[in-house]
């Protein structure tokens, strides 16, 4: 990074000239980054030197000296012990020593330490004694009586061997994800495994063509209903889904079969549980976050981090290459980034203002976490993937850190699925606004990646509905057999390919799509809870609806597919963003092209044109590359796949025709001139 920028205008405010009475707070976010870097390189060496925390603190076997050491930031505490299986919890018998930084560390000779022993640290502090997870720890075991959670020691005598070498994620030209939760991906009405998932799912979602799995609820969290967004402890795979190994085995899997694999990352709040996780872990209340009321998110009702704080940085970078190195994970999708930004984290603001990005309540701690985290992600693995889940829009978050941004490589487009579903819950189908559609899907920053998505794991929480529930609702429980002609369920197909095609092809640079509804999973996703009896029955996937035959499921599920597969294939979404060709009220069609492929969506219930007339940029043959009313997607078969369209001329410009039916996409691809 080059010296201090006073007077240089940064590319995001020369793309944005509405930008420019704000370079003086970008300006200072870029040298408040820069000044910090300089000084990490000046004593650290390396930024990598800097994040390379989790191992020199927590529990390591050092082969030289034959033992084990400890390691563990405990700034306010009186007294550390180790206690575990390994000295039958006796809080007297290995207690650690202090160093003038607040580290705690003791060498344990010998092997007792082994592979499974279950272990916590006893913290005494000047008001209390209790046992904890070390802050560090890489795995955990739950006791299915107690609920309480232990540390473990995974130090297998064969250690776990990756396969994966060819696989590199810069050879990725654009990005489809298929979101996932690995506990509820099962048919069974319980937890799944991480090995159910690399054995059973990975094979389905290969065959659909993405390209990129986003899995959620990775990291150790203890309660299975958070989605595994209260994390507990950081450095730990959650044990309900199996080892680390278990977890290798998947990444290991997943790259094997050209598929590559981030994982959401929570570092902006943290589970407020005392017994499992960070709270009050040295007992002065504040050690890992803001102390009083600004470390506690009342929304979440969780803890929030001090970024300001050398070994909270150094903690969540450490965090960050850890998981980048020790189990090949390809990126990550920051959960909660809007929460980071801003000391009101979002909460009843409108973001109607610039003043509200760079002047109004901005956390630059926050900021300049994020700056670091981004350009570590890329100097642990060049090419890893970033994903900002932020509500607020803030200018330059896609950018580079150089350019004047925040550094991720995408944001994820939240206006649009709750678009779809305003759209359904409160329109008239004759009622949508063409208009309206296409700002939606094309509002977007110039230079800043964009993940689209029709509906994502937060449009099926319970309480709300999946698209299609919101489109078929009980009608989807009695009439989706083939032969069962039924109106509702007509539309209701119609339309779900469609929204997600025009999503897809025209709302961003990359693409998701939430497990199962590509073949539109009815009802909602409900963990088990007290108001359910506890029951899995909503926190699973029917997969046995879209393998049986004689139900319509296969036909959602065989667009998604070809759907999934022309836009990678022809490179859509990696392209620039769409060119309108014709917006029609009256027949409720919209046409546009992107990367020379043309795209015809004709929203309309009723009306139905032969020789649809419009503009194109190109003459030449056309084919019908993809069709939503095909016989194979549960459609009419109206259109003639194996025709040919002509351009004809018209006042120096070129005109196509093609017959434009009711609730039909196509897409249309020039073969020759």
């Amino acid at each position: 990074m080059a010296g201090d920028t006073k007077n240089t205008q940064f590319s995001i405010i020369q793309d944005d000239p509405w930008l420019t009475p704000y370079q003086e707070e970008i300006t200072s976010r870029y040298n408040a980054v820069q000044k910090h870097l300089s000084s990490i390189l000046n004593e650290y060496k390396s930024l990598l030197n800097y994040a390379n925390r989790h191992q020199e603190l927590g529990l390591h076997w050092d082969k030289k000296k034959n033992g084990w050491i400890y390691r563990e930031w405990c700034p306010n505490a009186a007294k550390l012990a180790l206690v575990g299986d390994f000295n039958q919890w006796n809080g007297e018998s290995h207690p650690l020593e202090k160093d003038g930084n607040g580290i705690w560390e003791i060498f344990i000779s010998g092997d007792n330490i082994k592979h499974l022993s279950k272990i916590k640290v006893r913290i005494t502090s000047p008001n209390q004694t209790r046992d904890r997870l070390p802050a560090y720890i890489r795995t955990t075991q739950q006791n299915t009586e107690t609920y309480d959670f232990s540390g473990l020691i995974w130090n297998p005598a064969n250690k776990f061997r990756w396969t994966d070498k060819k696989f590199d994620i810069n050879d990725l030209r654009q990005l489809t994800i298929y979101e996932c939760h690995p506990g509820m991906a099962t048919e069974k009405e319980g937890v799944g495994t991480f090995r159910e998932f690399a054995d059973d799912i990975l094979p389905r979602i290969k065959l659909l063509g993405y390209n990129c799995i986003q899995m959620m609820s990775v990291m150790e969290h203890p309660y299975y209903g958070s989605f595994g967004y209260h994390v507990s402890n950081f450095f730990a795979p959650s044990s309900r889904y199996g080892t680390p190994d278990d977890l290798k085995y998947l990444v290991n899997k997943a790259h094997k079969a050209g598929i590559a694999i981030i994982m959401d990352m929570v570092h902006s709040h943290a589970v407020k549980n005392i017994a499992e996780g960070l709270n009050d872990f040295d007992g002065s209340g504040h050690q890992y976050f803001h102390e009083g009321d600004r470390g506690y998110h009342t929304g979440w009702d969780s803890k929030l981090f001090d970024y300001a704080k050398p070994e909270v940085e150094r903690f969540l970078l450490s965090n960050l290459r850890y998981w980048l190195e020790e189990f090949h994970f390809d990126g990550f999708r920051f959960d909660g980034v809007t929460s980071m930004l801003y000391h009101h984290h979002g909460d009843h603001i409108s973001f109607d203002h610039y003043d509200k990005y760079f002047k109004e309540g901005v956390d630059k701690d926050a900021v300049r976490y994020l700056q670091l985290a981004n350009l570590l992600i890329q100097e642990v693995k060049p090419g890893a993937i970033s994903i900002a889940e932020d509500m607020s829009g803030m200018p330059g978050i896609c950018r580079k850190v150089e350019d004047g941004g925040i550094g991720f490589d995408y944001r994820l487009g939240m206006g649009i699925p709750d678009f779809w579903i305003k759209l359904l819950k409160h329109s008239r189908d004759e009622d949508w606004d063409m208009h309206e559609i296409w700002s939606v899907l094309a509002n977007r920053r110039q230079h800043e990646k964009t993940v689209s998505y029709a509906e994502s794991h937060d449009q099926a929480l319970v309480g709300d509905k999946s698209l299609a529930f919101w489109l078929m609702d009980k009608e989807m429980y009695w009439h989706m057999q083939k032969d069962d002609d039924h109106i509702v369920i007509e539309r209701g197909i119609g339309l779900h390919k469609m929204i997600r095609l025009i999503t897809a092809s025209m709302g961003g640079e990359a693409y998701l799509n939430f497990i199962g509804n590509e073949f539109g999973h009815p009802e909602w996703v409900d963990f088990p809870r007290e108001g359910n009896d506890w029951s899995y029955k909503y926190a699973r996937r029917q997969w046995q609806l879209v393998d049986n035959p004689d139900l319509k499921y296969q036909y959602l599920n065989e667009f998604d597919k070809a759907m999934i597969h022309c836009l990678s294939e022809n490179e859509v979404m990696s392209a620039n963003m769409a060119q309108q060709l014709n917006m029609d009220e009256t027949n409720k069609v919209i046409v546009f092209e992107r990367n020379n492929l043309i795209f015809v969506f004709n929203f309309s219930g009723s009306n139905s044109v032969v020789d649809y007339a419009f503009i194109v940029p190109q003459a030449g043959k056309y084919k019908v590359i993809l069709n939503s009313d095909s016989l194979d997607f549960g459609g009419h078969g109206r259109i003639d796949e194996e025709m040919d369209y002509f351009t004809a001329e018209k006042e120096g410009q070129h005109q196509l025709r093609v017959y434009s039916t009711t609730r039909t996409a196509l897409v249309l691809k020039r073969i020759s001139d």
